[in-house]
């Protein structure tokens, strides 16, 4: 049976451990997996894109795979086939899709229709492939991944939802603070909430950056402004106080690491001195994408 990542909780905790543990080890020898001999994996992307196309397409050819890019633009989809007849015929010359595009719904459509292993590389909901390559910095920095406090600081995003659900499956405690009226998905956190009645995670959504914060090991943020919601320029009034700043950091845990999965717009969402005051952890998750990735898709695809 074919195995999809379309969601931090298509796993277990078990194998996200496992998947950390083997990208810590893939990060020593780059060329140490060649599961992916022979296999063609195609990467759909809808979305510009930094280190999720370099990372795939590097990491696909690392393992002894052909990484082919396909733009939304290029292919029928532009002008109208049916998502599930596309499924249907990539899977007659594909071995693996990875899809970086804005429906959630969409993509679990797509996997619907096509019977080899899917991977979400972002929609609009959720950014799973970077909370793991995240959890393998907080692992590397750490030596766990439970037992920690994650405190998420800015817009409500697909990052936030995935941190919850992470947090939910893992068992470690998240607090999302956002103004008030860019909360995450209230689904996502339904399916957190759920997960951690399970592992005895702590999930908090507050709207006051200081409360979400305390005691925290790890200070998180994003861009205010998300890609394809460029028109809502505005809205960054609206965070003004939810900027990470050394006075924001003094509220945390006293080794807290702040992590930004980048691009950063500093001066906004981050000061320029906190930005490079963790530099190091911040480019070590964009590295991370790469292990982690490839970590995945040996599991995936053995």
């Amino acid at each position: 049976m074919k195995r999809d990542f379309l969601n931090i909780s298509d796993l277990t905790k078990d194998e996200i451990l496992q998947i950390i543990e083997y990208g810590v080890k893939l990060k020593k020898d780059k060329f140490s997996d060649r599961t992916l001999e022979g296999k063609s994996i195609g990467l759909i992307f809808m979305k510009p894109s930094t280190r999720t196309r370099l990372s795939f397409e590097v990491g696909v050819h690392q393992m002894g795979g052909q990484p082919l890019y396909i733009t939304g633009s290029s292919t029928q989809l532009s002008r109208g086939e049916d998502i599930k007849d596309t499924g249907r015929v990539m899977a007659r010359y594909l071995d693996g899709l990875v899809v970086r595009t804005y429906s959630h719904k969409e993509l679990e459509e797509l996997a619907r229709y096509f019977d080899k292993p899917v991977i979400n590389a972002l929609t609009d909901y959720l950014h799973p492939c970077q909370i793991l390559a995240d959890l393998q910095t907080i692992y590397e920095r750490f030596g766990k991944v439970e037992d920690i406090k994650v405190a998420f600081v800015g817009d409500g995003n697909n990052v936030a939802n995935t941190w919850l659900i992470a947090g939910g499956v893992v068992g470690f405690n998240v607090s999302v603070a956002t103004p008030e009226g860019y909360e995450p998905s209230g689904m996502a956190v339904y399916e957190a909430l759920k997960l951690a009645k399970k592992t005895g995670a702590e999930i908090v959504v507050t709207n006051d950056p200081v409360e979400a914060v305390k005691e925290a090991d790890v200070i998180y943020t994003d861009v205010w402004v998300s890609m394809g919601q460029e028109g809502e320029e505005e809205k960054k009034k609206d965070f003004e106080s939810f900027i990470v700043n050394n006075e924001l950091i003094k509220h945390a845990s006293k080794n807290a690491l702040v992590m930004h999965c980048l691009p950063a717009h500093k001066g906004e969402e981050i000061t320029e001195e906190v930005f490079e005051k963790f530099a190091d952890v911040i480019f070590d998750q964009a590295e991370n994408r790469l292990h982690a990735q490839k970590s995945l898709m040996n599991f995936l695809f053995k």
